[in-house]
């Protein structure tokens, strides 16, 4: 590959909740030099926004208009911090309320139309991966690479329990699996960019894989495309 293949390289990474995809998307970012992008801290950021203005989440205008007067920065240095609003938001949206709340946000059009619109144009900047779950199918459709990342139910509810628990939130695995099917289920059945793997996607389902499998699998498809 080119320096200039690779300044332009684009490799979309979708999945639902507890798949790996930030995980992994990270790395592979990291180990073949390009930026990361994860879209879902930007949903998360703007959920984060909604709660503390307090306003109602099923008000889809009011959620809509924040959307699109919040500025969401991605920080491509190896903190990956997520300002919002010049505020330092990278901790305190990965807490569960966030979670409950984010489906309900993602699933606005006014919101997804913004958030796509600022997610293409960082993928301006360069060579990015980009993980989320409409990035195959709605945000990057012409990007290089499209992979869709799966697990069985329980092992992405006891993934994001065990990351909830390292951070220090007190939930239960239950919490946790029945907040992630009602993810699935707003995920999957929303009218906007529902969260399907594209036609031309590559699905690895990570269930029993560790992370430098799944990593070393995704780079060698990058390299059998050299060849």
């Amino acid at each position: 590959m080119t320096e200039r293949q690779q300044q332009a390289l684009q490799i979309a990474i979708d999945g639902p909740a507890g798949a790996g995809k930030s995980t992994i998307a990270k790395i592979v970012a990291k180990k073949l030099h390009l930026f990361y992008i994860d879209t879902g801290a930007m949903y998360r950021a703007i959920a984060y926004k909604a709660l503390k203005s307090g306003a109602p989440l099923n008000d889809e205008s009011k959620i809509s208009q924040i959307a699109k007067t919040t500025k969401v920065v991605l920080d491509h240095s190896d903190e990956r911090l997520v300002w919002c609003d010049g505020e330092n938001v990278t901790q305190a949206i990965r807490n569960p309320e966030i979670s409950r709340a984010v489906s309900v946000v993602a699933s606005y059009q006014g919101v997804r139309e913004r958030l796509v619109e600022l997610q293409r144009m960082e993928a301006k900047r360069g060579g990015v991966v980009m993980d989320g779950r409409d990035i195959g199918t709605h945000v990057l459709p012409d990007a290089d690479y499209k992979i869709f990342l799966t697990a069985t139910s329980e092992e992405r509810a006891r993934r994001r329990w065990v990351e909830l628990s390292k951070a220090g939130n007190v939930v239960t695995y239950d919490e946790v699996a029945r907040d992630m099917l009602k993810r699935d289920r707003s995920d999957t059945e929303r009218e906007v960019s529902p969260l399907r793997p594209a036609q031309d996607a590559i699905i690895l389902d990570t269930t029993g894989l560790s992370v430098e499998e799944l990593v070393a699998e995704i780079i060698m498809l990058t390299q059998e495309d050299e060849s």
